[in-house]
């Protein structure tokens, strides 16, 4: 009760569900980014984090767990440049070895799957998603 009165927004008691942990986490995350709902939009793309589910002109679309990770991470800031090191940190896990060129495999598949003028590399910096216009 402390903590809340201090200012914190949530609390967790221990133990606790890990699943409910990480749908805490979205929804302070929406609520920072000024989003009410779940869901991320970026022209005829939906991205839905919690069921993991992506549509492109409402069919689904079929993406690995990183592919999914990958997109997730632009979507989530549009406009924003995100360097090759930033996405690799949101693409794997502690330990994980890396590849040297795995981002842009990951790229270039996603252009192939949802369209070739979605990801923008911004030259030398990294890539990001364009605001919606």
């Amino acid at each position: 009760m402390k903590g809340l009165d201090a200012g914190a927004d949530d609390y967790l008691v221990k133990p606790f569900d890990l699943d409910e942990f990480g749908a805490r986490m979205r929804a302070l995350i929406r609520r920072h980014a000024g989003r009410g709902e779940s869901l991320v939009r970026h022209g005829e793309l939906t991205l839905d984090p919690v069921g993991h589910q992506v549509t492109l002109k409402n069919e689904p679309v079929a993406l690995s767990a990183r592919e999914f990770a990958l997109l997730e991470a632009l979507m989530a800031r549009p406009g924003a440049v995100l360097s090759k090191s930033q996405l690799e940190e949101k693409i794997y896990g502690w330990g994980e070895e890396i590849g040297s060129n795995t981002v842009e495999v990951y790229i270039h598949s996603l252009r192939k799957k949802l369209g070739a003028d979605l990801i923008r590399n911004v030259r030398g910096l990294g890539y990001m998603v364009a605001k919606d216009a």
